[in-house]
């Protein structure tokens, strides 16, 4: 499925700042202001230093501004538990603070992430493996899969694939894909709303994954499955029966 470009300067206007650029900005930007994030709950709360990184991460689709009632120019953004641990373990350019402003280590942050939602391993990875590779990444809960995927920022493009994570060893936490009538219902929804299911599984070697550093030794497998047509294949059937019946009677 091509991209589906908001406007007709979107496209160009993507390719003039890849995204992987920007990415490496907000990096160097972060760094430069030592910036820390704080544990709220299933959230992480973190201070842009400056009018230009709160620009960056509004470009870079990492979090969503936060309303306060304070007057001064500070702005403060909420980050998703995979955005947070993204930016402070892959691309270490935070630090995480808990009580006491008190840095958490990589055990105390996986211990936390994974104590907050079941199936967090899984769903890191896969975060993980398409933002490596510049896709933007949304929660995917309104259209019934984990996450969406869109090729640049969503004010440019549309999301194009729903994103459903699994571990690939049958162990599978949400039942997701289990029977046919789940997979009946996911494709439908996902091409009424113009979307590709893309089902990442995520192997696990046959070992527990029970730190960061053993998340680094599973590996993701891209499967993008297509709608089946009924409709299309009784055509098909009926084609293949007539030249049956053609050679037949010849």
């Amino acid at each position: 499925m091509a991209p589906r470009w908001k406007g007709k300067d979107a496209e160009a206007a993507a390719l003039a700042e890849p995204m992987s650029i920007l990415v490496s900005q907000l990096q160097s930007s972060l760094l430069e202001s030592n910036s820390q994030g704080l544990l709220v709950g299933c959230t992480i709360l973190l201070l842009a230093a400056h009018p230009e990184q709160t620009n960056l991460f509004i470009r870079t689709a990492f979090g969503h501004p936060r309303k306060t009632a304070e007057k001064d120019n500070k702005q403060w953004f909420n980050l998703s538990l995979e955005e947070a641990l993204y930016l402070c373990v892959v691309m270490k350019c935070i630090k995480i603070v808990g009580i006491g402003k008190r840095p958490l280590d990589d055990q105390e942050l996986w211990s936390y992430t994974t104590s907050k939602r079941v199936g967090f391993p899984i769903l890191f990875k896969a975060y993980c493996h398409l933002r490596s590779k510049n896709w933007v990444m949304r929660a995917g809960s309104q259209y019934g899969v984990d996450f969406v995927a869109y090729r640049h920022h969503p004010s440019l493009v549309h999301s194009e694939y729903s994103v459903l994570a699994l571990p690939d060893d049958g162990e599978c936490t949400n039942d997701r894909l289990k029977v046919w009538s789940d997979f009946h219902c996911t494709l439908r929804l996902c091409g009424s709303v113009a979307k590709t299911l893309l089902v990442l599984r995520v192997s696990k070697r046959g070992k527990d994954v029970i730190s960061l550093s053993s998340l680094e030794h599973c590996y993701v497998e891209e499967v993008i499955v297509p709608r089946w047509n009924p409709e299309l294949s009784r055509q098909n059937q009926a084609m293949i029966v007539e030249k049956d019946l053609c050679k037949s009677r010849t």
